[in-house]
C-alpha cells in the first residue's frame, strides 16, 4: 500500500506528458494544415543548393509561412532534405505547409508555353522563340547551320526542320533544348507519315514530300481543300508541269518583296521560283504541320491541275487551262479591277 502515492504520482505525470504530447502533435498537424495567407498565386523560385532552412525561410518571407523552423524540423524529421526540387513553383491559395512542401517534392515546376505556328518561317519563328520569358538563349545570332549541329537535325536546311506545335518548358531551359525536341518531333512525324504514304507519289525522299507540304501549308487556307491542293501538286510533277506557287516566289525573293506580287517577281529567277524552275525548291519554304504533311503523302485522286483563290479563304480547281483562266478573270482581275 506504501507504493499507491507514488504510483499515483507517476501516473498523472504519463498522463501530463502524453497530454503535452497529443497537444503538440495537434498544434503541429494545425500549424501544417492551416492554409497559407495567399489571397492570389505565388511564385517562388528555389535555387540549385538550397537547403531546407532556406527553402523554408523562402516561403516565411514570400508565401507567409508562420512557423518555418518548425516546417524545416519536420521535413528533416521526414527524411526530405534532399527531395525538394530546384526551379519556379507556383503555390496557389488554399495550400497548405505541408501541401506546399509536398508541392516542391513533386518537381512540378511551372511550365511555360512558346508555339511555332505552321506557315511560318523558320526565322520568324526564333524571333518569337528569342523573346520567351524564361528561356536561356544560347543560339541567337548563329547561323542555320551552327543552329542544325546544335540540336542534331538530320535535315540539310533549317527552314521546315522544326515542328510547329506549342512546346512548354520550365525557367532555366535553353532554346537548344527546346529546337531539339521540335527537331525530334518532326522526325517522328515524318517518318509515321511517309510509312502511310499512297503509292505512286513522285518523291524520292521523305524531304521532298516535306518540301512539298510546306507549300501546301501556305497555300491552304482551308483544311478541307489541302488534300485537293496536294494533288494539284502531285499532279503536276507527275506530268512534268511547273508547280506555279506564287509563295515560292515570294520565299525566294526574301526581304525584298514588299507584299505585292507582280510580274517581274515571276518572271525572277530564284532557286525558289516554281514558275522559273522544274520540280520541287531545295527546300521548304516554311514550317509544315501534320495535317499538310500527310495530305502531301496522301492527295486527293483527281483530275485537277489548276486552282485560284477565291478571295473567302478557299479555291476554285479547274481541270483545263481554258477554265483556269477563266477562273482567273472570274476571282482575281475582276476582283482587282473593283478594288479603288
Amino acid at each position: 500500500m506504501r507504493f499507491g502515492k507514488p504510483l499515483r504520482w507517476l501516473a498523472s505525470g504519463l498522463a501530463l506528458v502524453l497530454a503535452l504530447w497529443g497537444g503538440a502533435n495537434l498544434w503541429l498537424e494545425h500549424v501544417l494544415n492551416t492554409p497559407l495567407p495567399l489571397n492570389s498565386p505565388v511564385i517562388v523560385d528555389i535555387r540549385p543548393g538550397s537547403g531546407l532552412g532556406q527553402v523554408t525561410r523562402q516561403l516565411s518571407a514570400e508565401a507567409g509561412l508562420q512557423h518555418p523552423r518548425l516546417l524545416s524540423w519536420w521535413a528533416q524529421k521526414q527524411g526530405f532534405e534532399r527531395a525538394i526540387r530546384t526551379g519556379e513553383f507556383e503555390l496557389t491559395p488554399g495550400m497548405s505547409p505541408r501541401g506546399a512542401l509536398q508541392h516542391l517534392i513533386s518537381g512540378q515546376a511551372v511550365q511555360y508555353p512558346v508555339t511555332l505556328i505552321e506557315g511560318t518561317t523558320v526565322r520568324s519563328a526564333l524571333a518569337s522563340l528569342w523573346r520567351s520569358p524564361k528561356l536561356k538563349i544560347t543560339l541567337e545570332g548563329q547561323s542555320d547551320e551552327a543552329i542544325l549541329a546544335a540540336i542534331g537535325s538530320p535535315l540539310p536546311h533549317l527552314e521546315g526542320a522544326l515542328f510547329p506545335d506549342t512546346y512548354f518548358y520550365t525557367a532555366g531551359t535553353t532554346d537548344q533544348e527546346l529546337l531539339r525536341r521540335a527537331s525530334r518531333r518532326l522526325t517522328q512525324v515524318l517518318e509515321a507519315q511517309w510509312q502511310s504514304r499512297a503509292v505512286g507519289l513522285p518523291y524520292a525522299t521523305p524531304y521532298e514530300a516535306l518540301t512539298l507540304a510546306s507549300i501546301i501549308e501556305k497555300e491552304s487556307g482551308l483544311l478541307s481543300e489541302r488534300e485537293r491542293i496536294a494533288g494539284v501538286f502531285v499532279r503536276r510533277l507527275q506530268n512534268g508541269m511547273r508547280l506555279q506557287s506564287d509563295p515560292t516566289v515570294i520565299y525566294g525573293l526574301g526581304e525584298s518583296f514588299d507584299g505585292n506580287l507582280r510580274r517581274v517577281d515571276l518572271d525572277t529567277t530564284t532557286p525558289y521560283n516554281t514558275y522559273r524552275i522544274n520540280g520541287l525548291p531545295p527546300s521548304p519554304i516554311a514550317m509544315a504541320g501534320e495535317d499538310a504533311i500527310h495530305a502531301s503523302l496522301n492527295p486527293s485522286d483527281e483530275s485537277y491541275l489548276y486552282f485560284v483563290a477565291t478571295g473567302d479563304g478557299g479555291h476554285y480547281f479547274s481541270t483545263t487551262l481554258d477554265e483556269h483562266n477563266a477562273a482567273v478573270r472570274r476571282y482575281q482581275l475582276n476582283r482587282s479591277q473593283a478594288t479603288p
